[in-house]
């Protein structure tokens, strides 16, 4: 493997208010980034990376939550959620690029996103409960949106005080 391992970008960060460009075209150099995104995901021990919270301004993300301890790693290049439940959801979300803090985020329960695979194939994915909320975290990052917008301007200023003096 010779690629240069990714790096997580640390909040607050420009690159978490850009939008991230769709994918032209899923090619070698694509499934580089998702097998680079994959590394740093599993050496951070995270469930979830939007590609801005590794530096890149690419509309990709990866998931894997490992849930019994079996990888199942989901690749969502150019992920767009085509649509939400009525039912909504409440958990605790934590971010990898905001180390040491969490909040309880609700979230709509059930999605469908429409994604392209690692071959360039169309795809389509009906999520519920965790993977739902997971990917919509992630997809706030594309977006230029992190979970701390989500909040109250007070809960959100509280959280990036506590932050910002973990980091010293």
């Amino acid at each position: 493997m010779t690629r240069h391992p990714l790096q997580l970008t640390y909040g607050p960060d420009p690159i978490f208010r850009k939008k991230a460009t769709a994918v032209a075209e899923v090619d070698d150099g694509v499934r580089e980034t998702v097998e680079a995104m994959f590394d740093l995901l599993y050496r951070e021990k995270g469930v979830g990376i939007g590609a801005n919270m590794a530096g890149l301004l690419q509309r990709i993300v990866v998931i894997d939550l490992q849930e019994e301890g079996a990888r199942q790693p989901l690749a969502l290049i150019n992920p767009e959620i085509l649509w939400s439940g009525e039912e909504t959801q409440t958990f605790t979300e934590a971010s990898l690029s905001f180390p040491g803090i969490s909040a309880e985020i609700t979230r709509p329960k059930s999605i469908k996103v429409g994604y392209l695979d690692c071959k360039g194939c169309a795809q389509e994915l009906e999520a519920e409960g965790w993977l739902a909320q997971v990917i919509q975290h992630e997809v706030d990052y594309l977006d230029g949106k992190t979970y701390l917008d989500r909040l109250s301007a007070t809960k959100r200023n509280m959280l990036m005080r506590k932050y910002k003096k973990n980091r010293g």
